[in-house]
């Protein structure tokens, strides 16, 4: 197999799992977006992201770590086989790198909440409110709102 369909194969097994951390994350498949001055990256990002923390991890150290790219024929490069376990620990990678990603975002909203609810005082309605806000993007707009 050539080194690029293996390369394709494994971005887009990443690529799924970011699209699946997408869809399990509280945002759902939305598009990139800023809210109250924070990015938050959405579905095609998590995709991406996915999609190279894949990649990479094979690259490093799945089977791809022992491809020469520079040998120019495949008599001079080992036989390069693609398993079945290689594509589902893409998938599994590239739900993690996204899930990094996701949680990056998620923390910086957190912290931008807490900020915009020290500047006000609010009544234990409101805060019983925020308690049944679902995301951290719920919770930044029900403070900044209040």
């Amino acid at each position: 197999m050539k080194p690029w369909i293996c390369i394709l194969l494994i971005t887009g097994a990443g690529g799924v799992g970011g699209l699946l951390n997408a869809l399990m994350s509280d945002n759902g498949f939305a598009l990139p977006t800023r809210v109250k001055g924070i990015w938050c990256p959405g579905a095609l990002w998590n995709v991406f992201v996915g999609g190279v923390a894949a990649v990479t991890s094979w690259a490093l150290y799945g089977s791809g770590a022992g491809i020469d790219l520079a040998a120019t024929t495949a008599t001079q490069r080992e036989q390069i086989s693609l398993r079945l376990g290689a594509l589902a620990g893409a998938l599994i990678i590239g739900i993690a790198g996204s899930k990094w990603l996701t949680n990056e975002v998620d923390k910086s909203l957190l912290k931008q909440s807490v900020v915009a609810a020290a500047k006000k005082s609010l009544s234990p309605e409101q805060c019983a409110e925020l308690e049944n806000c679902g995301s951290p993007r719920e919770i930044l707009k029900a403070v900044a709102g209040a």
